[in-house]
């Protein structure tokens, strides 16, 4: 076996050339090819130099905040915005309403006036029931609002019409959603509404009662609003041919009662319920037999059965007009039959006149 020629020869120690100082900056290091003192190693980078190495390094973590100094005023940490606790949704909201009112109807939690009107129950069940019809099927339009006063008494004078007496509640509605002030009418009606088993009840929680003059006197005095149909029956109940033809408006009584008070008298004009149902014709025989002052027969009626008790959708317009005031007469001219008498027959033309000119103003009894 041939052996390397190499084997056993001495290795040459490598050789370390000391670098300048200027290169190293200010320690001797050793380069390779120049003998170096044995047990001599190289030497290690100062602190200026790591430093300087480790500022020329590229920095990732993120420094550390710097202590304030003593005088330094501390730095103001920004108040968390606080988070709005998100509203309820209005299904919710609205049958925690109605369990709330259930809770009060069957704990008796309720107040009742002495006329049997009970506000909460008008204001959370009727005006809503009503609220589609008036805002929807009839669409009714109201004008001249600011005449109503905010607040006292005053006697509401209309007419009457529609063979159904619809229109006393569009103007109830007419008054609780569009007056600024959610006004309620007090209104006076006939004997016989106050009969019926349902209807009577639902009228004097609505806030209606008997049409006399010491319970409308007591209810103005108070500051509430009266609403009268002095046409009565004989307006609701006149025929389709003679429709915004005013009745007689009585003797007068509710000018009466507003001479007596001193409140102000505001005529109103209601244009559109003569169409609702077109009454053709009166079954007096059967009438009689049930007590009614007719019993209508209309287009719909009682042709359809139950569906021709569904109004048609006629176009109403209901304008409130100037109010006459009466604050300048005393009580006792309640008692002149003349003065009276006059102003009954100006409040009867005032609203017959209103009547004629939105009549000639309505292109369309459906589409107004």
């Amino acid at each position: 076996m041939v052996g390397d020629e190499n084997e056993g020869a001495a290795v040459p120690e490598a050789r370390v050339i000391p670098l300048r100082a200027d290169e190293t900056g200010g320690r001797t290091r050793w380069r390779l090819g120049e003998p170096r003192p044995r047990g001599q190693r190289p030497a290690q980078p100062g602190p200026s130099a790591r430093t300087e190495n480790r500022a020329r390094r590229p920095t990732t973590s993120t420094p550390h905040p710097r202590p304030p100094a003593d005088d330094e005023p501390p730095t103001a940490i920004p108040p968390i915005a606080a988070v709005p606790d998100p509203e309820p949704p209005a299904w919710e909201s609205a049958l925690e309403s109605a369990l709330g009112f259930l809770r009060r109807r069957l704990s008796g939690d309720y107040q009742v006036d002495e006329y049997g009107y009970d506000p909460e129950l008008a204001s959370s069940v009727l005006a809503p029931a009503l609220q589609p019809l008036y805002e929807h099927w009839f669409r009714v339009e109201t004008i001249g609002m600011q005449h109503v006063p905010s607040t006292g008494g005053a006697l509401i004078v209309a007419n009457h019409s529609g063979t159904l007496p619809l229109d006393a509640l569009m103007t109830i509605q007419a008054l609780h959603s569009e007056h600024p002030d959610r006004r309620r009418l007090r209104l006076l009606g006939a004997d016989l509404m106050f009969m019926l088993p349902v209807v009577g009840e639902l009228a004097r929680k609505n806030g209606a009662t008997l049409a006399c003059n010491p319970d409308a006197e007591r209810l103005m005095s108070s500051g509430e609003l009266v609403g009268v149909f002095p046409e009565g029956f004989k307006g609701i109940g006149k025929p389709f041919a003679d429709r915004y033809k005013l009745q007689r408006f009585g003797r007068g009584g509710f000018v009466s009662a507003a001479l007596r008070t001193g409140v102000p008298i505001i005529p109103v004009s209601i244009v559109g319920a003569e169409e609702i149902y077109p009454k053709l014709g009166d079954v007096k025989p059967l009438a009689r037999l049930l007590g009614a002052p007719y019993f209508p027969i209309t287009p719909t009626f009682p042709l359809l059965g139950p569906l021709g008790l569904v109004p048609l959708p006629s176009k109403w317009y209901i304008e409130f007009g100037e109010p006459i005031h009466l604050d300048h007469y005393t009580p006792a001219d309640a008692e002149d039959p003349m003065l009276v008498f006059n102003l009954t027959d100006q409040v009867r033309e005032t609203i017959q006149h209103t009547l004629y000119r939105l009549l000639s103003q309505r292109r369309n009894v459906f589409l107004g």
